[in-house]
């Protein structure tokens, strides 16, 4: 069975129930929604598709929950195996992001990213902290690259 025939059979988990349990989900790939995994010196992004908790996410310290969120539990090996994939490729995302020598332009870039992906009003609510956890640059950085984008 896959995830998109699972979605309308399985049980869906909330973000409160899976901080508090740390299980082995997956972010339903059918839908335009993520999570962002608040850990203590950084942030991940997990978009659809993506496997959360089990092992890699014991140390996350909070999420935030982007889009209509729905966590699906995997039923299978296969399913697992897929969505860690998805997850690797999110992480290479943001790593390409992060590879890019000049802050400034890392900041500008995440912004613009989350803006495409959802639209600019769930990236007004992500807190400048959090995309600074996750390109590795000062808060600071990110308000100021939001300024740069309001201006225009």
């Amino acid at each position: 069975m896959n995830l998109e025939a699972q979605e309308s059979i399985s049980e869906e988990y909330d973000l409160q129930q899976f901080l508090r349990e740390k299980s082995l989900l997956v972010v339903n790939p059918k839908r335009k929604n993520g999570v962002i995994l608040i850990k203590k010196y950084y942030a991940e992004f997990a978009g659809p598709g993506a496997i959360i908790g089990g092992c890699f996410d014991q140390d996350v310290c909070d999420a935030i929950a982007l889009g209509k969120l729905s966590l699906l539990k995997p039923k299978n090996y296969e399913e697992r195996r897929r969505a860690y994939l998805l997850r690797r490729q999110w992480v290479r995302l943001m790593k390409q992001i992060t590879d890019n020598p000049i802050p400034r332009q890392r900041a500008q870039i995440i912004l613009n990213q989350f803006e495409h992906w959802f639209d600019r009003e769930t990236a007004a609510k992500i807190p400048d902290e959090v995309f600074a956890l996750m390109v590795g640059v000062f808060p600071e950085t990110i308000a100021g690259a939001r300024d740069i984008v309001n201006r225009f």
